[in-house]
């Protein structure tokens, strides 16, 4: 699954994986190695009208210099996925969870949904 060029990289996308309160979340993942690579993957993955216009596309990754994130609005949910990550020792990897939101706020229960989707993408990975 790593690429051989940069054109080459492909996404492992899962679509919606749960839903609450009318808030649907989805999760992808990607071979990373550098940051040129995780800029290429979002890209990629916001070229799909539906992702580019997600409230959140909240991402992390661990590459060879260490880890990256970034919340895109959703504040600490990017350390949640990083955390989940260095567990797993799932190196040279992104994983974006993008939230379309419902209109309802979820707290804590955001941070839930997040591990959710990183978990149902990390029992879904070959690797």
């Amino acid at each position: 699954m790593r690429p051989s060029d940069e054109t080459s990289l492909s996404l492992c996308k899962l679509g919606v994986v749960l839903t609450d309160r009318g808030s649907r979340y989805a999760v992808t993942g990607a071979c990373v190695t550098s940051r040129a690579e995780v800029d290429q993957v979002l890209a990629s993955l916001k070229s799909d009208r539906s992702y580019a216009k997600a409230t959140h596309n909240t991402w992390a990754a661990l590459l060879p210099t260490g880890g990256l994130k970034a919340d895109d609005g959703e504040s600490g949910a990017a350390m949640v996925i990083l955390r989940m990550l260095e567990r797993e020792g799932l190196r040279d990897h992104i994983v974006i969870v993008t939230r379309w939101y419902g209109g309802k706020k979820l707290g804590g229960d955001r941070f839930r949904r997040v591990q959710d989707a990183v978990r149902a993408y990390l029992d879904q990975y070959p690797g």
